[in-house]
């Protein structure tokens, strides 16, 4: 059978017209590559080289066999290469995912033009969904890692690393009898309101922990509605429908007719933000990825 070796052997003393030269480039004994050059020739059925007085010649095979042999070698050092680049990180595929309003955080923003800058052969691909849509992509391969908001019940296989938990604010209509002013406002100035708020199924973290700070408050909220993407939210607050509590992140967005208050009595109410990925071992791209996340919260 012929190896890899006898290839590179052959290569050499092709190259080299010479055996002992050859086997000098080689850092190998003569007679051993001599062995080598007989195996391959045995294994090809025909005589590779002509024996000169001082050194050899390619037969017409040995040329034949010369340029196949130079292609197939350039063929695996690439290959290597590209396996080692992989293994580093620099290239290969990257899917992250993210929750609606992960989205808008800084970190996650940073991070993710950080990788790309310093990996531009990784193929990068992003996709937006609710936690259990994306944690389901987790388990099935189509995603790598993932930014939620809440920690993820059952999580098997996987693994939840807490990265930040980010101020949560009220958004207000912007004509709304409390917008204005200090720009604060107490969380129980909002029992009497219609809370919109974005739907459970799809961010249990955030809407649990809101649920929880109102009665915490005092009162329980009154829902009116529930919408299916955390910037929807935003949209049926500026239609005068409600008001809502969202990430401070959030009021970065330039949504007109809204007005954005700190909340002074809502201890403990706060946006969590966790980097969902596999258990196994991270390395190349992925790797790299997680381990800048973790550079950028100040690990």
């Amino acid at each position: 059978m012929i190896e890899l070796r006898h290839l590179r052997y052959f290569l050499a003393v092709a190259e080299e017209g010479h055996v002992t030269r050859a086997a000098e480039r080689l850092g190998i004994q003569q007679p051993p590559l001599s062995q080598q050059i007989r195996a391959l020739e045995r294994e090809v059925g025909e005589s590779l080289f002509r024996r000169l007085p001082r050194g050899v010649e390619l037969t017409d095979a040995g040329r034949t066999l010369l340029e196949k042999v130079r292609l197939i070698l350039r063929d695996v050092d690439l290959a290597v290469d590209a396996a080692r680049r992989t293994a580093r990180g620099e290239q290969g595929r990257l899917a992250i995912g993210f929750t609606g309003s992960a989205a808008f955080h800084p970190l996650v923003s940073s991070v993710v033009r950080a990788s790309r800058q310093a990996s531009p052969d990784v193929a990068l691909t992003l996709e937006e969904g609710g936690t259990s849509d994306l944690i389901e992509a987790l388990r099935a391969g189509r995603l790598d890692a993932a930014f939620v908001r809440a920690p993820v019940d059952g999580a098997t296989g996987l693994v939840v690393e807490p990265i930040l938990i980010e101020d949560m604010v009220a958004a207000l209509p912007e004509q709304h009898r409390l917008a204005g002013g200090t720009g604060r406002i107490r969380l129980a100035d909002l029992s009497e309101e219609a809370f919109i708020l974005y739907r459970r199924p799809s961010g249990p973290g955030l809407y649990d922990g809101i649920i929880a700070a109102c009665r915490a408050a005092g009162f329980s909220p009154r829902v009116s509605q529930e919408a299916p993407r955390t910037v929807s939210t935003l949209s049926l607050v500026a239609a005068g429908l409600g008001v809502s509590i969202v990430p401070e992140s959030m009021a970065r967005l330039e949504t007109n007719g809204i007005a954005y208050a700190r909340l002074d009595d809502a201890p403990g109410l706060g946006a969590p933000l966790h980097l969902a990925y596999r258990e196994a071992r991270p390395g190349g791209a992925l790797g790299r990825f997680i381990a800048r996340v973790r550079e950028s919260r100040g690990d």
